[in-house]
């Protein structure tokens, strides 16, 4: 497994760390001597929406980050400044003194996750008595890319490190960082997130098996023909999972689990449906009653078998095949899952439209925020052209906050002593 080491910055760290020397001048905040821990975001290549529903999963970190240079402090204090959100302030608390859980009034704040973060290491039994001094500068778009996991981890590994408590179960951070969302925010996310950034090796992909709770580096084929990410922010704002489809559809699907245990089937989740006579007889018998459900389980199971050969096709370095499953599956979130949004499918219509794109669909928790596609390198620049042209006039509310980012492969943690 990749650890956090101490590593050469690249540029892009130098000038946010840069950024981030004129925030704690702003909030009065000493960072002098600290450290800086970056964190990634991370695209899903299969199965998103499968964590919660039990699916294996594949994806690899990406290179938009959250930085935060902190330090630890002599006292219980947490001092957390985050540029991105400047109209929250100086966030303050001691450590132990926090709102309760699910409180109303943190709901809008991003505070709530140092508050989180606080609630379930100490809830874990962690020794915590050094809060720290920290300010975060990130450049994650707002919905598709995992924000918040990749805030959620930076603060849990900075705190545990400020106390000089090294973790040595990285799926025990994993577990913590859902639970900073599951319990105190009551985002109902699974572990998808977590795990792809935590583990992101640059270079290679991230295979996660959740029966074995096991995490595996899978490289690219050396025969794969040149490609890119590309993510393409429609410049909508999601609001939390909490508040969105993506709480319907855990809730549905976890309906469906329900239905079929007390019809016999000795399911945990929808995983456990491996074969295709289980799968048109659950269908035969329930479609007509529970039509909605049914739909989700078709996108689910449809989802795992295709993974399968996803993970075989990236070995071998088959990209063309690694897209048509990216589409495939963005068609079956669309039409069966139905947690897209009207402005995620444009950008995905934009993009098929390009010769090279070999395949698109909605990133993250659906509704609102980002698509991504895998893209042949020779092009991008056309896919970044026809946005720049399409979008606009197809969403103009939006023709001045949607982006387009080529992103690359990269290590998912990286701590940087010295830099300041």
């Amino acid at each position: 497994m990749a650890k956090s080491s101490v590593i050469r910055p690249t540029a892009e760290d130098k000038k946010a760390v840069g950024r981030i020397f004129g925030l704690a001048k702003e909030a009065n905040i000493d960072i002098a001597c600290g450290k800086v821990r970056r964190t990634s975001s991370r695209f899903c290549l299969g199965v998103e929406h499968g964590d919660y529903n039990g699916t294996e999963l594949f994806g690899v970190g990406t290179d938009r980050f959250i930085w935060m240079a902190y330090k630890p402090a002599d006292t219980p204090q947490m001092r957390l400044y985050s540029g991105n959100f400047p109209d929250d302030g100086l966030v303050e608390f001691e450590l132990g003194s926090i709102p309760e859980p699910k409180s109303p009034q943190t709901a809008d704040t991003w505070a709530r996750f140092a508050y989180g973060v606080d609630f379930v290491l100490r809830r874990a039994g962690y020794k915590i008595s050094r809060g720290i001094d920290g300010v975060i500068h990130g450049n994650i778009p707002g919905g598709g890319m995992s924000r918040s996991a990749s805030l959620t981890l930076n603060l849990i590994l900075s705190v545990l490190d400020a106390n000089g408590i090294e973790e040595p179960d990285k799926l025990k951070i994993v577990d913590l960082a859902q639970q900073v969302e599951n319990d105190y925010i009551g985002s109902p996310c699974g572990k998808l997130d977590q795990i792809m950034i935590l583990f992101a090796r640059e270079g290679f992909g991230t295979y996660y098996n959740p029966k074995k709770r096991s995490v595996e580096y899978v490289p690219l084929g050396k025969r794969a023909a040149d490609f890119s990410i590309v993510v393409m922010d429609t410049g909508t704002v999601r609001p939390g999972l909490e508040k969105s489809t993506y709480k319907t559809r855990r809730a549905e699907c976890e309906q469906l689990v329900s239905i079929l245990q007390k019809n016999g089937y000795k399911i945990s989740c929808l995983a456990d449906i491996k074969t295709e006579a289980q799968y048109e007889k659950i269908l035969a018998q329930f479609a007509g009653q529970y039509l909605n459900l049914c739909d989700r389980f078709k996108y689910i199971f449809a989802a795992q078998t295709r993974f399968y050969e996803m993970l075989d096709a990236w070995k071998r370095g088959d990209i063309a095949t690694v897209g048509r499953i990216f589409r495939e599956d963005g068609i079956g979130l669309r039409d069966e899952y139905k947690i897209s949004g009207p402005e995620l499918e444009t950008m995905c219509d934009i993009a098929r439209t390009i010769p090279g794109c070999l395949g698109e669909r909605m990133l993250g928790g659906g509704d609102k925020g980002a698509a991504g596609a895998l893209v042949k390198t020779a092009n991008v620049n056309a896919l970044k052209k026809a946005v720049d042209t399409a979008y606009p006039r197809s969403r103009p509310d939006f023709a001045d906050k949607y982006a387009v980012h080529v992103c690359k492969v990269v290590d998912g943690v990286r701590v940087y002593d010295g830099l300041i």
